[in-house]
């Protein structure tokens, strides 16, 4: 089944932000876009060039009133620890949340059970807490921070614009479609 159009299930978890452990949850979510991306561990290979990816963008998907959780199965203070010593990671201004439990990683069904590690997962949240967006990487594919926030773009524009789709390679200021029977076959 997928998770596109589900809500969010419960979850409480601990996040290492701006030097501080802060608590986050299904609830604290609400009310605003949030992007939770999950990656397989701390003190790795790719994981790092994707956190950094997303530091250099963050101030842009803030701007779009974008919350990014970054979310492994490491704890909260295995993030801190990772921050402190990483040069790439020390970048990161955005929540980056301990799963232990893999609570989260179970409810995105992004976890490798044999594992205990999770899949790279990125998944795009509304403010109600809808899963509006969502894409399973294996975990030798790294993402890109510029193409998560053009989908971003196109999710927020088609929620405040019914009746509009964006077309591929969407981007802000382009021409969007109204689908109608007048388009079958036009396009």
């Amino acid at each position: 089944m997928s998770l596109i159009n589900t809500k969010i299930l419960p979850f409480k978890a601990q996040a290492f932000h701006n030097g501080d452990f802060v608590e986050v949850t299904n609830e604290s979510v609400l009310g605003k876009w949030s992007v939770f991306f999950f990656y397989p561990a701390d003190f790795t290979f790719v994981c790092p060039t994707e956190l950094e990816d997303l530091a250099e963008k963050y101030e842009e998907f803030q701007k779009q009133g974008v919350e990014i959780y970054a979310v492994s199965t490491d704890t909260h203070f295995s993030h801190k620890a990772w921050h402190d010593s990483s040069p790439a990671i020390a970048k990161v201004k955005y929540p980056m949340v301990g799963d232990p439990t893999a609570t989260l990683a179970r409810n995105f069904d992004v976890l490798i059970e044999e594992e205990g590690l999770a899949y790279r997962g990125t998944f795009l949240v509304d403010p109600e807490g809808t899963i509006k967006l969502c894409e399973i990487h294996d975990n030798s594919i790294g993402r890109d921070a510029s193409e998560l926030l053009r989908k971003v773009r196109a999710a927020q524009y088609v929620a405040s614009h019914p009746g509009e789709v964006c077309p591929a390679k969407w981007n802000e200021g382009a021409k969007t479609l109204k689908p109608s029977i007048d388009l079958v076959g036009k396009i």
